[in-house]
């Protein structure tokens, strides 16, 4: 469920018609409904109310807006981060150092330094390289760092490829037949406080299946590296849970992933934590463009938006569907290939859809653009980088400028011997 809908023919976010923001803000933009995101966040921590200890660490790399995070803040919700720079954005919206998880591949010293500096809650080591080296950046600060050992349980999520993160051939965590050693090893270590598991298989799971078939091999090695007389307080069950994208997909809900969680952690006695991204964000917004024209093809016409691949990725990334709506719909379809202005043959939308029937100067959205849209908008092409609304009832506000082109061009310098 989401709080974008048609009233009086036109397209509005809450109570406020995209009209309105379009001719204020320009275009393209991303708007965010504030009603959806609490409502997701409440209903996703709702589903997780019958376990007797739990913690929700948003996925702040699906939508680090400072806005976003201050709203799932409010909802009590802790911080997964990937970069120092995610966990600064965490901290300003008022999450808790404690509450954050430090995750990610590639970390590096400098990071681990000021996460540590920071006091953050856990750090989810990917090889026991990193853990080496995070115990003695702590101990020689006098500091006992919290920490989880990510495993890859070699579960195929039934995913994209590109966003499956669970299998073997993966880079994400140590392989689970060396885990149980390397969790001893690390709990050795001076500067290391081991207190965790950690698994993640990939996003946009359609069903419940991997997970569980993942969450089953995580409880029989924690039972493992506990009967060898380690500590396993906390287990980190990572995020994954998908949205649909166009009408007739179905998921999961997160009451019956919240069921499932329950029933197969029964006898874990464990804190519980989550790392919900796409689930939370992904509905609350949409992307709104402006057709430039229409062009002639050879077997459909050429919608072509002022929106293109800088400002949403995903479909030149993934192949990535994303449904395509007029502001204010006549009711008429046509079939069109919808593409944006970038000079590269992948910046394109959608190939021989059906779609509401548009012509110059319309405007559109892309619905289910509030996870990985706007985080990973770029300037290609010398292009603006796209700013974002958040919208509050019948009230609204820019949380994120359009950064123009010029103010790109004057952050860059030409050296003297180049005059």
């Amino acid at each position: 469920m989401d709080h974008f809908e048609i009233r009086n023919g036109v397209l509005h976010a809450e109570d406020v018609p995209l009209t309105e923001i379009a001719a204020t803000v320009g275009t393209p933009v991303y708007v965010y409904s504030r009603a959806t995101l609490t409502r997701h966040a409440r209903v996703f921590r709702d589903a997780l109310a019958p376990l007797a200890r739990s913690h929700i660490a948003f996925a702040v790399k699906s939508n680090p807006n400072l806005a976003v995070l201050k709203l799932l803040a409010a909802e009590g919700y802790g911080a997964d981060v990937v970069s120092a720079g995610e966990m600064d954005r965490a901290m300003a919206a008022g999450m808790t150092p404690e509450s954050i998880i430090f995750s990610g591949v590639g970390k590096t010293r400098r990071e681990l330094v000021r996460a540590l500096e920071a006091g953050i809650g856990q750090f989810n080591l990917e090889s026991e390289e990193e853990g080496v080296e995070l115990a003695a950046l702590a101990a020689e600060r006098g500091l006992s760092a919290g920490a989880a050992l990510r495993v890859n349980p070699d579960v195929d999520a039934g995913t994209h490829g590109k966003i499956s993160t669970g299998k073997a051939e993966n880079k994400f965590g140590v392989p689970y037949d060396r885990a149980g050693g390397i969790y001893a090893r690390l709990a050795a270590l001076r500067g290391l406080q081991m207190r965790a598991l950690a698994v993640h298989i990939g996003s946009q799971l359609q069903s419940l299946a991997p997970l569980e078939s993942a969450f089953v091999r995580m409880g029989a090695l924690m039972r493992e590296i506990r009967a060898a007389g380690h500590a396993v307080s906390h287990m980190d069950l990572g995020g994954g849970v998908g949205v649909p994208y166009k009408a007739g997909e179905e998921f999961p809900s997160p009451e019956a992933y919240g069921a499932m969680v329950a029933r197969v952690t029964a006898d874990w006695d464990a804190t519980l934590m989550f790392e919900p991204g796409r689930v939370i964000t992904g509905n609350s917004g949409i992307l709104v463009t402006e057709v430039v024209r229409v062009k002639p093809g050879v077997t459909c016409p050429f919608v072509i938006v002022d929106a293109a691949m800088n400002d949403l990725a995903r479909p030149a990334l993934y192949d990535a569907w994303h449904d395509f709506v007029a502001v204010r719909p006549s009711g008429e379809r046509m079939l069109a290939n919808i593409v944006g202005p970038i000079c590269e043959s992948s910046d394109t939308f959608a190939m021989g859809r059906d779609i509401d029937v548009v012509q110059a100067g319309d405007l559109a959205a892309f619905r289910t653009a509030g996870a990985y849209g706007a985080t990973m908008a770029n300037t290609y092409n010398s292009r603006a980088l796209v700013p974002e609304v958040m919208v509050d009832g019948a009230r609204w506000a820019v949380v994120a400028d359009r950064i123009e082109p010029a103010a790109i061009l004057a952050a860059e310098h030409v050296p003297d011997w180049l005059e």
